[in-house]
């Protein structure tokens, strides 16, 4: 088994994953490894993380691993989140928040569907923002969470309800949609 190699592969499923993580079986089935050989990829990819020039770490939590950053890097996070730059949102998150006012209530899961591709940094740009807020859980099989914009929401684009919001052909949104855009290249 050549190490490196499948070091390079997990790091770029843990990164694939986001949030969701993976879980050690679905590495295992996808690698086409042992529990050993999994074990010991993840062992040695903890070890080069804890590395102070890395700014990530491998999480494992109810057997779902994820690629985190470092707490003690937090900081600097929070102060690029709330620096002057981030306070306008990118046409990429503008089309996320424009997804849930129409959609809400709704899951990453079917956003994802939508879009074809993570959402997760917009997600928490926008909860940061307080533009979307967690609405419950869907009762659909593993009960995930579903979102819905704000109040906060209704004054960024100075309207007083979700009734304002234009309305949208959706066929003619979806016959001059552009190509689904994949994260793989």
């Amino acid at each position: 088994m050549d190490h490196d190699h499948y070091l390079g592969i997990l790091e770029g499923l843990l990164f694939a994953v986001g949030e969701e993580g993976v879980s050690f079986k679905q590495l295992a089935d996808v690698l086409d490894l042992g529990n050993y050989e999994i074990e010991v990829l993840i062992s040695q990819l903890r070890k080069r993380y804890k590395n102070e020039k890395f700014g990530l770490a491998i999480s494992e939590m109810a057997g779902v691993y994820k690629m985190v950053t470092k707490k003690d890097h937090a900081p600097y996070f929070k102060k690029l989140l709330e620096s002057p730059h981030q306070k306008t949102l990118s046409s990429a998150a503008l089309e996320v928040l424009a997804i849930i006012a129409y959609k809400q209530p709704i899951t990453r899961g079917e956003l994802e569907a939508i879009r074809g591709v993570s959402n997760d940094a917009m997600m928490k740009k926008l909860l940061m923002f307080d533009l979307i807020e967690e609405a419950g859980r869907a009762t659909t099989p593993g009960r995930p969470m579903q979102f819905k914009t704000t109040d906060a929401f209704l004054d960024y684009f100075g309207i007083k309800t979700l009734e304002e919001l234009p309305e949208i052909n959706e066929a003619a949104i979806l016959s001059t949609q552009r190509e689904e855009v994949t994260l793989f290249t």
